[in-house]
């Protein structure tokens, strides 16, 4: 299943809300360098859609803030 995905870094928080049209934004409080974003996003939404987080993988936007995930 893929999920699209928009990265807030350097927010105050650490959530993810579900938007109306099927995407999520996720926020969160690391910073994108080193990969530290990525990582932090696939572990909240690993946690939020309750599966492992070795299943979640950046199919597309590796380095942008919209992403296309599947898990």
């Amino acid at each position: 299943m893929q999920l699209t995905v928009r990265v807030i870094p350097r927010a105050r928080r650490n959530a993810v809300e579900p938007q109306a049209d099927g995407t999520c934004r996720v926020y969160t409080t690391a910073a994108p360098a080193d990969g530290d974003a990525n990582a932090a996003v696939i572990k909240m939404l690993a946690k939020h859609l309750g599966v492992p987080k070795s299943t979640i993988k950046i199919i597309r936007g590796q380095t942008a803030r919209d992403k296309v995930l599947e898990y």
